[in-house]
Formats: C-alpha cells, sequence, structure tokens
C-alpha cells in the first residue's frame, strides 16, 4: 500500500521517532501501523545494547509524593548529554515514571521497570524505544521509596538544582505545619549528603573501618598505642556528626542540630527516614 506523508506524520506523532526512521519503519512493516511501531521498538532495542557501554551521567531526577503525603518515590531517568535532559519530553517521560512507581509502590527497581507504561509496552521497553528514538543512551536507573501509614507521619518532596538532584523525607507528624521544616531538612540532605539518619543506620562494616582510619592516622602522628582506640573514638564521633543526618549542624542555623532545629516546630518532631538520588 501507498505510504503517505500523513501516514508517517502520524507515526512520529505516536512515537516520537524522526521522520526518516518512520517512513522506513512504515515501508519495512509494508503500511502496517502497528508493525511499523514494532520496527521502531526493535531498533530501540538493538540501538540500547549498542550504546551500552556508553556513560549515561547526565539526566533528571524527580521526586513525587501522594495527594495525602502518605507515599513518595524518587527516580532517576539517565542520558548522555545535558542537551537531551534539559528536553521537555525528557522530563515529561522521568515525570511519567515516577508517577507510575508512585501508583504502584513496587519494591525494587526491577519490578519498576516491568510495569506497564501504556497497554502493550513496560516501562523497560519504553526506556529501550526512547534510545532509539533519541538516538544515545536511556536508562532508568535508580529508584527508592518512602511510604508511612495514614496518621503515622508524611512524606515531603525536594528537588534540588534543576532536577540534578532529589529528596524525600519521611516525618513523624503530619500537619501543613511541619512541611516548611520538612522541606528544610530534605535540603539539608541535596547539600550534605548524609549517608544514615543517625548512628545506629550506619553499617558495621563502615564504622570499623573508620575506626581503623582514625587508629592508624593517630599512629602516624605517633601517638602512643595505648591511645590508639580512644582517639579514633573521638574521631568516630566527628564522623557521626558531619555524616548522620540528625546529628549534622544544621545549615540554615546557628550551632544547632539537624534534630534540634526539627524540635523548634515541635518537641517531638523528627525524620524517620530519607531517600537521595543525583546524577552520576
Amino acid at each position: 500500500m501507498g505510504i503517505t506523508a500523513a501516514d508517517v506524520k502520524n507515526l512520529r506523532d505516536q512515537t516520537g521517532a524522526g521522520m526518516m526512521d518512520c517512513k522506513k519503519a512504515l515501508s519495512e512493516a509494508e503500511g502496517d501501523f502497528e508493525k511499523a511501531i514494532e520496527v521502531l521498538r526493535k531498533k530501540g532495542q538493538k540501538l540500547s545494547e549498542k550504546r551500552a557501554d556508553r556513560e549515561a551521567n547526565e539526566g533528571v531526577v524527580i521526586a513525587r509524593t501522594s495527594h495525602n503525603k502518605n507515599n513518595g518515590v524518587v527516580v532517576r531517568l539517565s542520558c548522555e548529554t545535558d542537551f537531551v535532559s534539559k528536553g521537555e519530553s525528557f522530563v515529561e517521560l522521568a515525570t511519567a515514571f515516577a508517577d507510575i512507581a508512585l501508583k504502584n509502590l513496587p519494591d525494587s527497581l526491577e519490578e519498576l521497570l516491568a510495569l506497564e507504561f501504556e497497554p502493550g509496552m513496560t516501562i523497560a521497553k519504553k526506556v529501550e524505544q526512547s534510545t532509539g528514538v533519541i538516538g544515545e543512551k536511556i536508562d532508568l536507573s535508580a529508584y527508592e521509596k518512602l511510604v508511612t501509614a495514614a496518621g503515622e507521619g508524611q512524606v515531603l518532596p525536594y528537588i534540588h538544582m534543576g532536577n540534578k538532584a532529589a529528596v524525600i523525607v519521611a516525618l513523624n507528624l503530619e500537619g501543613p505545619q511541619y512541611e516548611e521544616p520538612g522541606k528544610n531538612v530534605a535540603m539539608q540532605v541535596a547539600a550534605m549528603h548524609p549517608i544514615a539518619l543517625d548512628k545506629d543506620g550506619i553499617d558495621a562494616s563502615i564504622i570499623e573501618k573508620e575506626i581503623e582510619i582514625g587508629k592508624d592516622m593517630a599512629r602516624q602522628e605517633g601517638k602512643p598505642e595505648e591511645m590508639l582506640e580512644r582517639i579514633a573514638t573521638g574521631k568516630l564521633n566527628k564522623f557521626f556528626k558531619e555524616r548522620t543526618l540528625l546529628n549534622q549542624l544544621y545549615v540554615k542555623g546557628n550551632k544547632e542540630t539537624v534534630a534540634d532545629y526539627l524540635k523548634t516546630a515541635h518537641a517531638d518532631l523528627t525524620v524517620t527516614d530519607f531517600k537521595h538520588l543525583k546524577l552520576g
């Protein structure tokens, strides 16, 4: 059957592929629209494999929370160039993935990729198709979620630096009066990169490593062996203050910790968990 310019435009409008790619796909499919879409998908799959060794360090990070603020997700959609990451359609695609994640709250990135993006197409397939359409490696590279029960707190989002990083924080108390302190703490996470909520959240192997580093540093400074453990413990406490959220100095405050800052909003207010994703 004959392939018209309207057919090519229609395929382009639906898939976002280039005009020439759409024309070739329609020709290969002998004018069958559905088969042409499959041709473009297969092209995306091949291109994805071909570009698998390319670095995808640009992209966007999107944080979303439910209307009742009980749940939140953050996703990272990666690409190769800043030019692509700034495109409106790329940001919209990342947001669509985040919305699906928020609706379904899968337990892992693998489960998120297996969810349906649209009838007959999973998120994983949509990523492959987008690789073919855009012409560079696209990767839904990270996903995190926070879930609170009704009446047991709220989740608040923060997107940093033009979608270059995003944070979700869970507070133990609900109410609009806590949204500003929650956002401020999320900004703290984006700026100061804590690795845990408090010292109880740090893996034992990291603590052991920090103690050994502290001992080695003291030993190199000529300190007596019997003092090494005490000196290393002191350095470990400093590590906790610098790398755990509630013990960090609040960046907008005056020598108060994040935990102290939260208490200025309510004596019992605290952060119960946080998730932070950034590019790179």
